[in-house]
């Protein structure tokens, strides 16, 4: 039950974030882009902002189309399919640590991220979900 309720909750906050990915991508909130400077510096390069938003709305359908497969699993799904399902979660969110996060820190370092330590901040919420799904995939 509980790797269900861990994948439900991740549904939502993934759906929260696609929202606003396709509806305020400028947006501070729901991990919108808005916290990065280059999404203002952007407007003023009209071929740089259109493929700026070209990458935040294949973002949001990718994710979109992981939520949907994600849905299918919590619904549809043994236990066992469950968990190896946060399995492959925790081991796939930790890629950010591998390419996001250096890029997102030089970038906060600089001063172009706002609110200030931002990465940090994301930094820490990613590892917690990483050691939920953990948690969640091996209690019973």
């Amino acid at each position: 039950m509980l790797a269900k309720i861990v994948i439900l909750g991740f549904l939502v906050l993934e759906f929260s974030n696609v929202i606003f990915l396709y509806f305020a991508p400028g947006s501070k909130m729901g991990n919108a882009i808005g916290v990065f400077s280059a999404w203002e510096e952007s407007k003023r390069h009209p071929e740089i902002h259109d493929l700026v938003k070209y990458l935040v709305n294949w973002v949001a359908g990718v994710k979109l189309i992981f939520i949907l497969l994600l849905g299918v699993i919590v619904f549809t799904a043994d236990l066992s399919t469950q968990r190896l399902s946060l399995i492959a979660l925790g081991l796939a969110t930790l890629t950010f640590f591998w390419r996001l996060f250096p890029l997102i820190r030089r970038m906060d370092k600089q001063g172009r991220i706002n609110p200030g330590n931002y990465s940090i901040l994301l930094a820490i919420m990613i590892l917690g979900l990483v050691i939920l799904f953990c948690v969640a995939a091996f209690i019973q």
